[in-house]
């Protein structure tokens, strides 16, 4: 065997932790150049790789270094291509959103929309354009967690300007109402709602859009998976029964409208002291994991329930952001990125890239 097919073999057998197969099950290619004194290799993934970038080319050093002849040096790049993947064959994707994501739940209190945020914010950071949909209309809550209370977005050509901040394009409810005003619609007018918020937005070049839902299995739901091209969903629970029985509901319903389950967040899973250390299973343990398993689908991470997230979050400075390092946010882009390699292994939608095909019969004079 020689260098070239080694080094192919050992990169087959490398086990991509955000993938969670080895490269050769996943599809990805390597590409390696040999010259006289140095052996380039140069990598595309199908999510975000900016994220650690530094330490994973390390870890790859390390990895193929015994398979290296002595005269040689190793160069190895790392890059990402992030292609469009549609759930309902029937549907188109959207020209400027490669990716829809739905954050939901089935239940309320859970901490969906503070996974939302972190997220997003996690994906643009690992190297992504994203997008943030606050789609609770009775309850938006993006606004004070992106730290944009207050701001009223630019009205141009009947589009609405998306508000930024933390590098991600951001859209709610919150910016166009009054904050104390009470949303008093009936079902129907709040998918028309997310219509509007999601069409009606001029959102720039986007390789994810993450849709914060709100609780239950209602008209938002609905008109999400079934008139708009999501790519899939994340679901966010908490480890006791109570919430485990709605948030089934939530997964019953992505199941049947057939937009597949990237994986199970479980928030609040332990309470974590930030004065002492002490972690304690306050609302039972296991739930997630259970329920990641009933569906075949991955456990993406185990949030703690902790007062410093809490304290980032509300004042606009989710873990993501923080300029020290912190634990959470650790946790935060570990599940943002295995979120984004679950869906690069889904089916690729190439619709978007070929012109449209019109028929027409012609009769002659």
């Amino acid at each position: 065997m020689n260098i070239k097919e080694n080094l192919q073999k050992q990169l087959n057998q490398y086990h991509d932790p955000f993938l969670n197969k080895n490269w050769l099950d996943a599809k990805v290619t390597p590409q390696i150049n040999i010259t006289d004194d140095a052996i380039q290799i140069r990598l595309i993934l199908g999510y975000p790789s900016t994220y650690n970038q530094t330490q994973r080319q390390t870890d790859l050093q390390s990895y193929l270094t015994p398979h290296i002849p002595a005269d040689k040096t190793l160069h190895i790049e790392i890059q990402h291509r992030i292609e469009t993947h549609v759930a309902n064959p029937r549907l188109s994707a959207l020209p400027l959103i490669k990716n829809i994501i739905a954050v939901a739940s089935g239940k309320g209190g859970v901490g969906k929309s503070t996974v939302a945020v972190n997220l997003a914010l996690a994906l643009a950071q690992a190297g992504a354009a994203v997008g943030l949909l606050d789609a609770d209309i009775y309850g938006p809550s993006q606004p004070m967690m992106l730290g944009t209370t207050g701001e009223k977005p630019i009205i141009k050509d009947k589009t609405i300007q998306p508000i930024k901040r933390h590098g991600i394009q951001s859209m709610s409810i919150g910016y166009l109402v009054d904050p104390q005003a009470a949303m008093m619609w009936r079902g129907p007018m709040l998918g028309k709602a997310l219509e509007q918020l999601l069409h009606d937005t001029q959102w720039g070049q986007l390789d994810y859009l993450i849709v914060d839902l709100p609780p239950g299995t209602g008209d938002i739901q609905l008109t999400l998976c079934q008139k708009m091209p999501v790519s899939g969903a994340v679901i966010v629970t908490t480890p006791q029964d109570l919430a485990l029985l709605d948030v089934k509901r939530a997964c019953e319903m992505f199941v049947k409208l057939n937009v597949p389950v990237l994986g199970i967040v479980e928030n609040m899973s332990h309470y974590h002291c930030s004065h002492c250390g002490h972690e304690e299973a306050l609302f039972g343990a296991g739930g997630g994991a259970k329920l990641a398993a009933d569906y075949g689908v991955q456990m993406l991470a185990q949030i703690p329930l902790a007062t410093s997230i809490r304290e980032m979050t509300d004042s606009g400075q989710p873990p993501i952001v923080q300029t020290e390092k912190n634990q959470y946010a650790d946790l935060f882009f570990a599940a943002a990125l295995k979120i984004a390699g679950a869906l690069s292994l889904l089916p690729k939608d190439y619709s978007v890239k070929f012109p449209k095909i019109v028929v027409e019969n012609s009769s002659s004079a």
